[in-house]
């Protein structure tokens, strides 16, 4: 096997967190991308005798994430939010329903894991645009090769020459199946939330906290848009007003949030907050990722993925502990 120092694991794996932002945006989830990537690195480090260097290492790895993504994505449904779903319910613990298997859903990605580690700022702004969860899931509606076109041409930055050879397809059809792309995700809304956080924001955020961690639901209303939603993955029930979102967490399940902690991190671009509720057997055990998104100086979005979505492997994956001391 090569021992040529740029196909060594060390090195290999220097491409790791671009290479989870691409397959995130591929498949939808944050577990899965984890997965794409390992399993990329693996094929490359196999197949390393056999690289010719007609390419750079980095086109290579491309090629192969695309391909292991590819086929990740025939062995599952495409990925939704509960608002593709249905229309919003009544602030009713019992129009929850049952909690549908994982790969249902489009699921958050740490910025840790998937982000630019540059601190060009134009970077961070596209970053942030290609991986809020709107966009994620409405790249799930393309056919994987368009997605994998549209992605690394308009996302990446990629020239259609060089996509084509990925594809061992042809420039003409790249420039068509963009075209198709594009027209697909015409009715994608806009960005909601600021690029670049304000102070204003950062007070909005604070307010949250507090009012949140207090269960101090009359004033955590009042920090939200009046048509701010909410949804709750696993679960297909959304909500819909920041009244009907006040009313549902006072219902007798919801509230037993009361006297949680939330510590913050960043998801899809965005702030978020690892929510830990009380444990009956002591403590405070993980429940939810809280993904929130911002628009002019209050909350427009509430997207909350419950931890048992996957119980052991949600939490960690953005590098947190399954149990906090009280």
């Amino acid at each position: 096997m090569t021992t040529d120092v740029s196909l060594a694991p060390e090195h290999l794996d220097g491409y790791r967190r671009e290479l989870t932002g691409y397959c995130y945006r591929m498949l939808g989830s944050g577990l899965e991308a984890e997965d794409a990537v390992q399993e990329t690195l693996v094929r490359a480090w196999r197949a390393s005798d056999r690289f010719e260097g007609r390419s750079s290492v980095r086109s290579w790895l491309y090629r192969i994430a695309t391909n292991v993504c590819i086929d990740m994505s025939r062995q599952v449904q495409r990925r939704a939010r509960p608002m593709e779903m249905g229309p919003a319910s009544p602030p009713d613990e019992r129009m929850l329903g049952a909690p549908l298997p994982e790969a249902t859903w489009v699921t958050p990605v740490s910025d840790a894991a998937a982000g630019p580690e540059s601190a060009d700022p134009a970077e961070i702004a596209q970053y942030r645009e290609s991986v809020r969860l709107a966009f994620v899931t409405a790249l799930q509606h393309l056919p994987a090769r368009q997605r994998a076109a549209l992605i690394l041409c308009e996302v990446l930055r990629w020239q259609a020459s060089e996509v084509a050879e990925l594809l061992e397809t042809s420039t003409a059809a790249v420039n068509s199946a963009l075209q198709r792309a594009r027209a697909s995700l015409a009715d994608v809304p806009p960005e909601p939330h600021p690029q670049d956080p304000t102070g204003e924001d950062a007070e909005l955020l604070r307010r949250y906290v507090d009012a949140f961690e207090r269960y101090d639901i009359e004033t955590l209303v009042t920090l939200l848009h009046d048509d701010a939603v909410q949804s709750m993955p696993p679960f297909a029930m959304w909500l819909q007003g920041a009244r009907a979102i006040g009313r549902f967490m006072l219902e007798p399940q919801p509230s037993a949030c009361r006297g949680s902690r939330l510590l913050p991190l960043r998801a899809n671009g965005c702030p978020a907050f690892a929510q830990y509720k009380p444990d009956p057997a002591g403590g405070l055990a993980p429940w939810a990722i809280q993904v929130v998104e911002t628009s002019e100086g209050k909350i427009a979005s509430l997207s909350f993925f419950l931890a048992f979505l996957e119980p052991e492997r949600l939490f960690p994956a953005f590098g947190l502990p399954l149990h906090l001391d009280d």
